[in-house]
C-alpha cells in the first residue's frame, strides 16, 4: 500500500451515497475526527449530497466523485452489490477506499479487490466499525494473550426486526439478507476470538422471506483438525433485538455486555472476564464513537502513521465463511 506520507493537511474524504449510514454515522465521524475533512459527497439526488455539507462539491454522479482530484479516499456507503464495482472504480482513479461491510459478496470478489489495491498501491479497508471499539480491542488482546486459555467455543449473534419491505437488504439481487448485514459481525468475532482458525461449516438452518432473502440464519462451525474449536452464529431480521458474544476458553471465559457489536457514543459497555483461579471481574468502557476511531485510524494509515486497520486477509476469511454457509443453507424444517 502506498501511503501519502506525512501530510501537513487533513486527509480529504469523499462519500458515495447519502443514505442513513452516511448521514448518521460516517459524515459526523469525519467531522469529529482529527486529521480528516469531508470534501465531496455524491448521491443520486444532488440536494441530498449537498445537505451533508462537504467543503468542496456535491455530485449527482458517482463517477464525478471518484475522479475528483481533491479526494484522497472514498467511503462507499452504497448497497452491497455496488461495493465491488465502485471500490474498483475508486482504486482505478488512485483513491484509497473505506467500504461499508460487507466489503464484497464473496471471497472471489475480495480477492479481486485485493489485487486491484496492490496494483494501485492504495489502501482498502472494510468498515467493520465495531473492531475499533476499545472493548473489542481489549477482548482481542485477552484472547490472543491466552488470558482464558485456548479458545474452545464461541457463541455470537445479532438479531433485530423492522426492516421496510422496500429496503435493499430485502432484495437478493442487491446482496440482501441477514447473513450479509449482521451475520458478518458474528463471523468476524468468531475469527478474531479463535485466532482466525479455519472452521468448517456444519448444520445451517435458515428462514427465508417470500422475496428470497434469509430472514434468519443459524450456523454451526467446527475445526476440521487440530485442537477442538467450535462456534455457533445467528443472524436475523425478524426477531427481537439482541446481540451477544460469549467466548469460552480452556481456563476461563469472556462475555460481552449488550450491545455486543453496535455500541456507540451513548453506550457504556462492559466485558465479564472469568479466569482460572481469579474469579470473575468486570471491565467497563466509557461511551465512544467507533466510527470516529475508524476514520481517524484509516486517515492515519494514509498519512503513513503507525496504526491498525482491519486487514484484507481477515475480510476475506469472513467472506469465505459466508460463502460456505450460503452453500449449505436450507429452509428450516427441510431435510
Amino acid at each position: 500500500m502506498q501511503a501519502e506520507g506525512q501530510l501537513d493537511r487533513p486527509v480529504r474524504w469523499g462519500v458515495l451515497g447519502a443514505g442513513r449510514i452516511a448521514r448518521v454515522a460516517l459524515v459526523p465521524a469525519i467531522a469529529a475526527a482529527s486529521g480528516a475533512e469531508l470534501v465531496a459527497v455524491a448521491a443520486r439526488d444532488k440536494d441530498r449530497a449537498g445537505a451533508l455539507v462537504p467543503t468542496g462539491r456535491a455530485y449527482a454522479r458517482y463517477d464525478d466523485l471518484v475522479a475528483d482530484p481533491d479526494v484522497d479516499i472514498v467511503y462507499c456507503a452504497l448497497p452491497n452489490q455496488a461495493h465491488l464495482p465502485w471500490t474498483l472504480a475508486a482504486l482505478d482513479q488512485g483513491k484509497h477506499v473505506l467500504c461499508e461491510k460487507p466489503l464484497a459478496l464473496d471471497a472471489v470478489e475480495v480477492d479481486t479487490v485485493s489485487a486491484a489495491a496492490r496494483q494501485a498501491g492504495r489502501l482498502v479497508v472494510e468498515a467493520s466499525w465495531y473492531r475499533w471499539h476499545p472493548r473489542t480491542l481489549r477482548a482481542e488482546g485477552l484472547t490472543s494473550s491466552g488470558e482464558v486459555g485456548r479458545v474452545r467455543h464461541v457463541e455470537a449473534g445479532f438479531t433485530f426486526s423492522g426492516i421496510p419491505v422496500d429496503d435493499y437488504r430485502m432484495d437478493p439481487r442487491m446482496g440482501g439478507g441477514s447473513l450479509y448485514d449482521v451475520g458478518c459481525y458474528a463471523l468476524s468475532a468468531v475469527g478474531w476470538a479463535t485466532g482466525w482458525a479455519v472452521l468448517d461449516v456444519g448444520e445451517v438452518r435458515t428462514r427465508m422471506s417470500s422475496g428470497g432473502v434469509d430472514m434468519c440464519i443459524e450456523a454451526e462451525l467446527k475445526a476440521r483438525s487440530g485442537p477442538p474449536v467450535s462456534a455457533r452464529i445467528r443472524a436475523a431480521f425478524d426477531e427481537p433485538e439482541k446481540q451477544w458474544l460469549h467466548i469460552e476458553g480452556e481456563s476461563g471465559a469472556i462475555r460481552f455486555g449488550s450491545p455486543a457489536f453496535s455500541a456507540w457514543s451513548t453506550d457504556a459497555t462492559s466485558i465479564e472476564i472469568e479466569g482460572a483461579g481469579r474469579g470473575v471481574r468486570v471491565e467497563t468502557f466509557e461511551p465512544c464513537n467507533p466510527y470516529q476511531l475508524m476514520v481517524e485510524a484509516v486517515s492515519q494509515a494514509i498519512r503513513g502513521q503507525d496504526t491498525w486497520v482491519v486487514p484484507l486477509a481477515q475480510s476475506r476469511a469472513v467472506a469465505a465463511a459466508i460463502d460456505s454457509i450460503r452453500l449449505r443453507q436450507r429452509p428450516a424444517g427441510q431435510p
